[in-house]
């Protein structure tokens, strides 16, 4: 997806204008106590830029983020220097530490391609989980509400740039097919970028399904807002 630190700080400046990030980040901390009172430790699985890990920074001791685009990691980089940033495939991640919690935040799990990877991912992150340390997923839409044809849009002026984002998605077959189109405009001219990205629609069975294949008792909290969610599971 973010193929550059430009792009990258382009999906910041979206974003931010777009998601109470700090609300979101409060929220899933509170989840995480409520059965883990004691919790000091953050790992954020698809971290991206930051943001939330920010967030999460005032409220663990200590925290740490792993994704799998460098860009993103350059920039998180740069707004939390000091915090231990890693490169990885939330698949496949071995950081050779357990935590008190782990995180994947913002649907970045619906970019999962199949079931197996589900399990191959909660199996990555119970193996980084402290005895009692709770696991939560913030999921990508269920198959029975997903809007097939949904459009969003979202325009911003900042720092005497404008930049636009739109999107096109449609259902094909157990995935979502999204269409994005951003224009930035600003003293230098106009530039137009596309992206095509495919994010699968799991259905509830198969999180909770795969939470406990790999060891861990899940369940399923309603978002405060109109958020998809969140599925919270505890290491035993």
């Amino acid at each position: 997806m973010y193929e550059n630190v430009s792009a990258a700080e382009m999906y910041d400046l979206l974003y931010q204008d777009r998601k109470d990030y700090r609300a979101e980040a409060e929220h899933v901390a509170g989840l995480i106590r409520a059965h883990r009172p004691d919790a000091g430790s953050l790992l954020d699985v698809a971290c991206g830029t930051g943001i939330h890990l920010e967030a999460f920074a005032g409220l663990f001791a200590q925290v740490e983020g792993i994704d799998l685009a460098k860009p993103m990691v350059e920039v998180a980089a740069e707004r939390l220097p000091g915090v231990p940033l890693h490169l990885g495939d939330m698949r496949t991640f071995h950081l050779d530490r357990t935590f008190d919690a782990i995180v994947c935040m913002f649907s970045s799990i619906g970019y999962l391609r199949s079931a197996a990877d589900l399990d191959r991912t909660l199996s990555a992150m119970a193996g980084h989980l402290a005895p009692g340390g709770v696991v939560v997923i913030e999921p990508w839409y269920f198959p029975e509400n997903f809007l097939d044809g949904h459009v969003s849009g979202h325009a911003l002026t900042w720092d005497n740039r404008t930049i636009t984002r739109v999107s096109h998605s449609t259902r094909q077959g157990d995935a979502v097919r999204m269409e994005l189109h951003y224009v930035v405009a600003d003293s230098g001219g106009v530039q137009h970028r596309s992206e095509i990205d495919l994010l699968t629609l799991f259905t509830r069975d198969q999180y909770e399904a795969a939470y406990s294949r790999a060891g861990l008792k899940a369940e399923y909290q309603e978002s405060p807002g109109s958020g998809p969610g969140f599925f919270v599971g505890v290491r035993s």
